[in-house]
């Protein structure tokens, strides 16, 4: 395939190449977790900026769905034309949609721009983990993903503190676009530096219905549940809902039968990849109450700064970030992974409870304790979804299943933003219907958990 083979560590030539690959592949990581962690401090200036709350799922739903695009192709496409091309083509994309960003005037235009970049910063992440399966043997893989969260949560210590600082700078919301672009730059000469190109290519086709007929599922499921909440779009959501659900069964049909699908059947109907894949879309409803609507309510119904929200949310965003070490460590030595997802899942269930019960007099060092309990038991999740979805399929199918993994998480959270803000728009106060928004999270980690309680474990020391 496209992919180099897990490269022996015995020579000095060889550990060098294989400490510039890891070299590269932390630093976009860590391009990716500045912006995860970032973008929500300012994001609240930049709608209020651009006058745009009422577009504000929009901004959140629509680049997820580019970015959920993103990690499917860019999975396909790696094992077909090699990591290093997709990892650089990505890292374009994302630096347009920066640019784009930082000039934008209107919300629209916003929005649009949002999701160039996120059709870049999508594939980055699966292609991260994809080149670390690329590098190491099964055994060593666990310990080395595991180790993609060091420079993540150096991007958590610092970007959300950092964001809420620029944003109440001169600079204002649209710095932080232009600090994104300088990281954008650096990640993508230290890909052209540390990653090397194919050995050889595949002479796989395309396939363009496949990825055609996924688009419009994808989109018209997006769309039509968004629209489910506005009575007076109400038909038209329901009709666009049934057209996604027909889109999705028809790209089953044609993933069967085409050479090269762009998501192997092997790897859909796989009961572990299900299992922890619709785990994580599950849990994403109360990951985004977190990341997304948390800001938000410190800032607007507990009345702090951009900069104190952004230091409140700081716990969170470390240990969500940096959990991923220990598990992946934890998964090497016990050869174990369904008991992380019980008590992670369990957890954060909890977790979400006690977030349903803040009110605008909740004490901050609270809020602080309970989004960190959130931030641990989420932490430890990518990093075993990824790794139990590359144990559970062929190497030959690596960039496929890992893409795979991370577009249902993806499509979670393009999806989950309409049923989240269909719960806070459904009372009429802003701090009961983020209380609201939380409970919801709170039941989508309950289902998450009730599903991997059926998961089997499988061997992590060889490949499938």
């Amino acid at each position: 395939m496209a992919q180099a083979n897990a490269i022996p560590m015995e020579d000095t030539a060889t550990k060098k190449k294989v400490a510039l690959g890891l070299w590269a592949v932390f630093v976009t990581y860590f391009l990716v977790y500045f912006f995860n962690n970032s973008i929500n401090i300012a994001q609240p200036n930049q709608v209020a900026d651009l006058e745009g709350m009422a577009l504000f799922s929009w901004i959140v739903a629509l680049p997820a769905l580019s970015g959920a695009v993103a990690t499917l192709l860019g999975g396909k496409l790696s094992d077909m034309y090699g990591r290093r091309a997709i990892i650089l083509i990505s890292i374009a994309l994302f630096l347009v949609g920066s640019i784009l960003s930082a000039i934008g005037s209107t919300m629209a235009f916003a929005i649009i721009s949002r999701v160039v970049l996120m059709l870049g910063l999508g594939a980055l992440s699966p292609m991260c983990f994809s080149v670390i399966a690329d590098l190491f043997e099964p055994a060593a893989r666990a310990r080395w993903s595991g180790m993609l969260n060091v420079p993540a949560g150096i991007a958590a210590t610092i970007a959300p503190t950092l964001s809420g600082l620029i944003t109440e700078s001169t600079a204002g919301w649209r710095g932080l676009f232009w600090v994104l672009v300088a990281l954008g730059v650096i990640a993508g000469v230290m890909v052209v530096i540390g990653i090397p190109g194919p050995k050889e290519k595949t002479d796989q086709k395309v396939d363009v219905l496949g990825i055609a007929v996924m688009l419009v599922a994808s989109a018209t499921l997006i769309i039509g549940v968004s629209w489910l909440a506005d009575p007076a779009k109400l038909i038209i959501g329901i009709v666009l809902t049934v057209v996604s659900i027909a889109g999705w069964v028809w790209f089953v049909s044609i993933e069967k039968q085409v050479e090269a699908p762009i998501l192997d059947p092997q790897v859909l109907f796989n009961r572990v990849f299900f299992t922890a894949a619709f785990s994580g879309f599950m849990s994403f409803f109360g990951l985004l109450g977190v990341i997304m609507y948390s800001p938000v309510f410190a800032q607007e119904v507990m009345n702090v700064s951009p900069a104190v929200s952004g230091s409140m949310l700081t716990p969170f965003s470390m240990l969500f970030a940096f959990m991923g070490v220990p598990a992946g460590f934890l998964l090497a030595k016990t050869k174990k992974y369904k008991w992380i997802f019980v008590s992670g899942y369990a957890i954060v269930s909890v977790t979400m409870f006690f977030m349903w019960q803040f009110t605008a007099n909740t004490p901050i060092w609270l809020f602080v304790l309970v989004t960190a309990i959130a931030g641990l038991a989420n932490g430890v999740m990518p990093t075993i979804n990824t790794l139990v979805a590359q144990f559970a399929v062929p190497k030959r199918l690596l960039g496929v299943a890992v893409g795979a993994i991370f577009f249902v998480v993806m499509m979670g959270m393009a999806i989950s933003p309409a049923i989240l803000g269909l719960a806070q728009n459904s009372v009429d106060t802003l701090e009961a219907g983020l209380k609201l928004v939380f409970l919801v999270g709170a039941i989508g980690d309950v289902i998450a958990f009730i599903m991997v309680l059926t998961i089997p474990e499988i061997s992590i020391e060889a490949e499938a």
